[in-house]
């Protein structure tokens, strides 16, 4: 599976034109540093498989080992904050099961709260460059 890289386009359901992208960060309970090298491959394998299904389009994702950034496109009928909470609740579930380690060191793997931002007054270039600056620090 392939991430798309491309520039803000406009996309129609039938009922109307829309382009939607957002920015988001979830990350795991206590900010732990969880997310090696494995699991974050994993995450990504599970995040680019529910694409379909959960009616989302990732544009660019980095996972870090205490933080998961996404820019996600969406239609605004199935609203950014239900697609993140089911995206967060399947890759826990999965995760949890694939990795015990996870279960042993966390509760549950994710923290309840998330970051999510429109990517309408900068430009998606702008938060993408910010996204793999994240790696360098």
């Amino acid at each position: 599976m392939e991430i798309q890289q491309s520039e803000k386009k406009y996309e129609s359901d039938g009922d109307f034109i829309y382009s939607c992208q957002y920015h988001v960060i979830f990350c795991p309970k206590y900010r732990r540093k969880v997310l090696t090298e494995d699991i974050a491959k994993r995450l990504k394998e599970l995040i680019l498989s529910k694409q379909e299904e959960y009616k989302f389009k990732v544009l660019d994702m980095e996972v870090l080992l205490d933080h998961v950034h996404l820019i996600i496109s969406t239609n605004p009928k199935e609203g950014i904050y239900k697609v993140v909470s089911k995206i967060k609740g399947y890759t826990s579930h999965e995760l949890r099961n694939q990795f015990s380690e996870l279960k042993s060191r966390l509760p549950t793997l994710w923290t309840n709260s998330r970051f999510i931002s429109s990517v309408g007054a900068v430009t998606l270039a702008i938060v993408k460059k910010y996204i793999e600056n994240q790696k360098n620090k």
